[in-house]
């Protein structure tokens, strides 16, 4: 099993990976099949797209701006191209345009508000975040169908890839990688015999694929883009959008703590840059995924703590982010880290883990340590539901992403003091967040139909 850090951590855009980002990607996906029909088929003179969102995508599919993903994408755009437009400006465009380019010459009838259809009554089986693309002729006989599923953290899957747990990543044989680790278990046994620790092991297999050179190179753009938007978030304030009239709270709480340094603790700040990256998340900027846009906020927050407040090496932050990526990896592949399949202990908790792993790694820990450090702060998040209010990533979202990031900090330092033994094993603990995943209603899985959501609405 392979999984890069290259594509556990991703420049996109808000408010959330599997609900925007991935949908855009599928849509654009999509488009490439139209192209090649009407390139084949050139007696059909006028065609028409439409697109159905199933399960949690139909749910929560407004409050997650995935009907303007959707569109964003079939117009042509992809998170990483549309942040660099004036996205309020393509937005108003590509949402109330009628039609779609194809190729030169050719359009297919297209209008948002009547062509993106919420299906919340037929499911499909294989994933709850489902999309179906369909190309109709002008009789709206449908020419071709395909099927994707937006599996978290901006990966899609087709619906012929869906069966295997590995198909959704871009996966090689085991083979063709020096630390082919598929779990925990293995990944600390492979690092008792070469005596490296996972960042040199993880690091070695990236090498695989790129120079040092280059990989050191996008790893840096990773950290800064992570570090751009904690620093953006502190700096601005206003209402988040959605209609929840959410307030920005990072620009005062940080203001607060410059202006009392003598009582501010490593747990204020934490809060503080957590919080800043996913306001900017709410508000459908710029973010990295890590591994997902709902939990944000917690790697960049407690990387930047450690910069900030530890002056972290360029190096050090690089071992952070393979570390936690290989850590990441595991349980993308053993479990998930999408809300709608296991609920938010998939998200910040898997964010957290990571996070407590990356930082163990760069204060010097062992391999044991950074192992301890992710299960410790996995365990404490296994349970956790997501049931976003008005099925915005803002409430409970915002505030959570804080404590994840507390959380890996304290993971992080209990296991610095200890020697790495204990009890439940990080694959143990995986497994139990997949189990409690699969027995967890529905209600609490990125439906907005139970919890906080419910009761907000109730009161």
């Amino acid at each position: 099993m392979f999984i890069s850090v290259l594509d556990l951590f991703k420049v996109g855009v808000g408010p959330s990976s599997s609900h925007t980002m991935g949908p855009m990607i599928a849509a654009n996906e999509f488009m490439k099949h139209v192209r090649f029909f009407v390139e084949t088929n050139t007696k059909i003179d006028k065609y028409h797209i439409r697109c159905t969102l199933k399960d949690s995508l139909a749910y929560t599919g407004v409050g997650h701006a995935t009907d303007r993903a959707v569109t964003l994408g079939l117009h042509g755009y992809l998170p990483h191209t549309i942040i660099k437009e004036n996205m309020d400006e393509v937005i108003d465009y590509t949402w109330n345009s009628k039609s779609l380019d194809i190729n030169e010459g050719q359009k297919a009838a297209f209008f948002s508000e009547e062509d993106i259809i919420f299906d919340t009554r037929n499911s499909l089986k294989q994933n709850p975040n489902g999309l179906v693309f369909d190309l109709l002729d002008k009789s709206d006989k449908i020419l071709i169908s395909h099927t994707y599923f937006s599996i978290g953290g901006g990966f899609i899957s087709t619906l012929n890839e869906i069966e295997n747990i590995e198909a959704p990543i871009a996966s090689e044989p085991s083979s063709a990688y020096p630390y082919p680790f598929d779990n925990s278990d293995q990944m600390l046994e492979m690092s008792k015999k070469s005596n490296k620790k996972i960042w040199e092991m993880k690091l070695a297999n990236e090498l695989e694929n790129m120079p040092e050179e280059i990989l050191n190179k996008k790893l840096d753009e990773i950290w800064d883009a992570m570090k751009s938007c904690v620093e953006h978030g502190l700096s601005t304030e206003g209402i988040l959008p959605g209609g929840l009239n959410t307030k920005r709270r990072a620009m005062r709480l940080h203001q607060s703590l410059q202006n009392d340094l003598e009582n501010a603790n490593t747990s204020d700040w934490l809060c503080a840059y957590a919080m800043a990256v996913n306001e900017e998340n709410a508000a459908g900027h710029m973010v990295v995924t890590a591994p997902t846009n709902g939990a944000a906020g917690v790697v960049p927050a407690t990387l930047y703590y450690y910069y900030k407040h530890k002056s972290a090496t360029p190096e050090q932050i690089r071992q952070f982010l393979l570390s936690a990526s290989a850590i990441g990896g595991l349980i993308k592949h053993n479990s998930s880290i999408s809300g709608a399949e296991v609920g938010c202990q998939g998200e910040v908790g898997s964010a957290s883990s990571m996070a407590a792993a990356g930082l163990c790694a760069s204060r010097g820990g062992s391999s044991a340590q950074i192992e301890n450090a992710a299960e410790m702060a996995l365990e404490h998040h296994i349970g956790m539901t997501c049931d976003p209010v008005k099925g915005l990533v803002q409430v409970p979202c915002i505030e959570r992403n804080g404590f994840g990031a507390v959380k890996a900090y304290t993971a992080s330092s209990l296991s610095l003091r200890e020697s790495g033994e204990h009890l439940i094993s990080l694959d143990q603990c995986i497994e139990a967040m997949r189990k409690t995943g699969l027995d967890m209603s529905n209600k609490y899985k990125e439906t907005s139909l139970g919890g906080l959501a419910v009761s907000f609405i109730e009161c």
